[in-house]
């Protein structure tokens, strides 16, 4: 309701402006690489009151396909002395269908009040990029991922009826997504982390890659899979790895509550006696003690990752005498396919040629000089240029978001523990592309976003006066 009348709580000034946090993901420039997790807004309710928070992808979700109530209440209980959360919600949805139908009037919303018109056609002129914004977040330099699950009556062992729960999920809300997210590691739905053993995450994601590469739109959304930080033997990293490269999959969300019960902290200290009555709640722990396992775990799956796209490297490489072949081919071809020279105009002719009318530079405007590039996916926070640095971006989005500059490296969101602007720069550095946070939001409040981003700033010049 607040939303509706400008008065939600929203960041200020706009402390994005300068462009010294973009990231570079999927093709699009964000403006920063902060995402706040799923389970905040598991209904699409207040996709847009979140965006205004500063972030720059939103989870949304988890749906599934029926709806489904999750676990009895009291679900969720907090652990102030440790600003943590156990939560045993269960992945409550309203469904798919439920999800869509609300995500499909926010468009029309949006297409009626930027002058699209209110139907079929000018949906799909903004699933097509005409709007100059990403489809799901429909704002600029933002990015809205969709969750999906399987419903927890789906049985585990019917693997064909637990990729058609996900495959539905996907069918009705690609569209609106500009990121779809497999959730194969809530700790809440009993058998759904077993769905990781790589020969059933590779079917899985198969479907789901599958169906979302035939979205009606002109850029289908990309896949990534939301694994757990339990999941955390070599074998079962690489396993995970070995799926998500078979699969085609974009890349992996490093993090989920874990079972396990961390100790206190600082370190030596002991929990109130109620908080340690609540320690022994089933259900997921998240909390500032996960943060180190999730600087390691994105540490192991970039590094495995990492090996696999080498291996794929060289094993596509043609030998020589191959490469030989096919650029003598590609020369003869050209040649046979040149035309003969234009003619000289005549001097009637104007001298200055209007160019050529194309959306393009509606869609993404060129970058302006004083603006620091954005960071590649590949090359992460490590990379950031200073204040002064005047270069032009080694890739750029294409119109409505395609990647036609086709990303070397498996994309890594980090979640799990992070709560200041340092912890956020050190899982960048790690090798994820994205920071997400969502305990740290709740016990933070709306301003936690923009401090985190002041916080990853003022690091940075820290660390530019060291040098």
């Amino acid at each position: 309701m607040l939303y509706q009348f400008g008065l939600h709580p929203r960041e200020r000034d706009n402390p994005d402006r300068a462009g010294d946090l973009e990231v570079e993901v999927f093709g699009h420039t964000l403006q920063n690489p902060i995402g706040t997790s799923a389970g905040i807004d598991k209904h699409a309710e207040i996709p847009d009151p979140l965006l205004a928070l500063g972030p720059s992808i939103i989870e949304i979700g988890g749906a599934t396909p029926y709806p489904q109530d999750g676990n009895p209440k009291p679900r969720v209980f907090r652990l102030p002395s440790q600003k943590a959360l156990i939560n045993r919600y269960g992945l409550n949805s309203e469904g798919a269908d439920n999800v869509a139908m609300r995500l499909r009037q926010r468009l029309r919303e949006f297409c009626f009040a930027n002058g699209f018109g209110i139907d079929e056609e000018a949906e799909q002129r903004v699933f097509d990029g005409e709007a100059g914004v990403p489809p799901g977040s429909l704002t600029n330099g933002k990015l809205m991922a969709v969750q999906v699950a399987k419903n927890k009556f789906t049985p585990d062992e019917d693997l064909d009826a637990v990729k058609q729960d996900y495959v539905y999920c996907v069918e009705a809300l690609a569209r609106y997504a500009d990121i779809l997210v497999v959730n194969v590691s809530s700790p809440n739905t009993p058998g759904l982390r077993s769905l990781q053993q790589v020969d059933k995450l590779t079917n899985i994601l198969t479907g789901v890659v599958s169906a979302a590469q035939k979205t009606h739109r002109k850029v289908p959304p990309p896949v990534m899979v939301k694994v757990s930080p339990d999941e955390d033997s070599e074998s079962q990293i690489t396993g995970i790895c070995d799926a998500i490269r078979a699969s085609g999959c974009a890349g992996v969300i490093v993090g989920n509550t874990t079972k396990r019960r961390p100790e206190p902290l600082p370190t030596g200290s002991s929990l109130p006696e109620r908080e340690a009555a609540l320690m022994l709640e089933q259900g997921g722990y998240s909390g500032p003690q996960l943060f180190e396992r999730t600087v390691a775990l994105v540490k192991r799956y970039r590094r495995v990752l990492d090996e696999n796209e080498d291996f794929t490297a060289a094993s596509n490489t043609p030998p020589p005498s191959d490469v030989a072949s096919q650029i003598q081919a590609t020369t003869e071809r050209d040649r046979a396919n040149l035309k003969p020279p234009a003619p000289e105009p005549p001097r009637s002719q104007p001298l200055i040629r209007l160019p050529e009318r194309s959306s393009t530079s509606l869609i993404h405007p060129a970058t302006t000089p004083d603006r620091p590039p954005a960071l590649s996916s590949s090359s992460h926070i490590n990379q950031l240029p200073s204040p002064s640095t005047h270069t032009t971006p080694t890739t750029s989005p294409s119109p409505s978001g395609s990647n036609d500059t086709v990303q070397s490296k498996k994309i890594i969101f980090a979640t799990g523990g992070i709560t200041n602007g340092k912890q956020a720069l050190e899982v960048l550095e790690a090798g994820a592309s994205v920071a997400m946070v969502y305990t740290a939001l709740v016990y933070g409040g709306v301003g936690t976003i923009s401090r985190i981003k002041k916080e990853m700033r003022e690091e940075m010049a820290a660390r530019r006066k060291d040098m």
